[in-house]
């Protein structure tokens, strides 16, 4: 039984709960994040720290925590999971309400949580293979680029890719795709990387950065430029990136094959060069 982090408090995460008159609760009136551990280091925590205290600011939440206040916290959950490579989720909502309103409540301290489940043991064998998205509409509103915890479109999008035997949904918006339904998106197309830009579509993703990073310490040609639904459809190379999934190749967009049907050599170098990058991180070299 793991541990999370409740207002100053500690208790077995079955055990925790809120008040149903949390606005996160009420209203999904929050944002959260995600952060990958690695041999018991938090991966790119400054990186993460700062989107949160930049979401907090754009929904009018005052960062609750110092920065090393939350690194004390973190630090505590790590070691209750022990040397596992984890993912951290971490949240936090306007707090508890007097009454169920639209407005803000004056004078509310936020609630702030935290807890961390192992992450997924990699599957070399079913990465090769590669996975499968579908495009949808993208529905949502005008602020993706806020990680809040308002995310029914995103899992509507999901749920339509899974019931249709994919694994991840492609937003579209005015005949471009934007993002995933749960991850950043990249293609390849006559060998150059291509990502959409930083805007209010989509999420600025951190393992977007680092992939983005990478490329430019290896001589990778990329952009970052819109992508046309039809230059998807004829990209040769698609993946999606998320602190979770990491990078995985796409070999079939809506039950077609992507390029040869098999995960690229793109994906392949820039996947052992995400590998390498890890293994420097977890002997103290690199990205902190």
């Amino acid at each position: 039984m793991s541990i999370a982090y409740l207002n100053g408090a500690w208790q077995p995460v079955e055990e925790t709960s809120i008040p149903v008159l949390d606005r996160g609760f009420l209203f999904g009136d929050g944002v959260y994040e995600v952060i990958p551990a690695y041999s018991g280091k938090a991966f790119r925590l400054k990186e993460h720290l700062q989107r949160l205290e930049r979401n907090l600011a754009a929904i009018r939440i005052d960062m609750p925590l110092t920065q090393d206040e939350w690194k004390t916290i973190i630090e505590r959950l790590i070691e209750d999971q022990g040397p596992l490579d984890q993912a951290l989720y971490l949240q936090v909502t306007r707090g508890v309400a007097p009454r169920r309103d639209h407005a803000f409540p004056a004078g509310v301290k936020p609630t702030v949580f935290a807890m961390t489940n192992p992450l997924p043991e990699p599957d070399p064998d079913r990465d090769r293979q590669g996975y499968a998205a579908i495009t949808v509409s993208d529905e949502r509103w005008n602020n993706c680029h806020i990680k809040a915890i308002t995310l029914l479109a995103n899992l509507l999008a999901r749920q339509e890719a899974i019931d249709t035997g994919a694994q991840e949904a492609i937003f579209i918006r005015d005949g471009k795709a934007v993002e995933g339904a749960a991850s950043n998106l990249f293609i390849v197309s006559d060998r150059l990387l291509i990502t959409p830009p930083r805007s209010r579509q989509l999420l600025p993703g951190i393992t977007r950065d680092f992939v983005l990073e990478l490329a430019a310490d290896q001589g990778i040609p990329f952009a970052e430029a819109e992508i046309p639904v039809g230059e998807l459809e004829k990209a040769d190379e698609i993946w999606v990136t998320s602190s979770i999934k990491e990078i995985l190749p796409i070999v079939s967009l809506n039950g077609k094959p992507v390029g040869s049907g098999k995960p690229g050599a793109g994906w392949l170098q820039m996947h052992e060069l995400f590998e390498l990058g890890k293994e420097r991180f977890r002997h103290g070299d690199d990205h902190e």
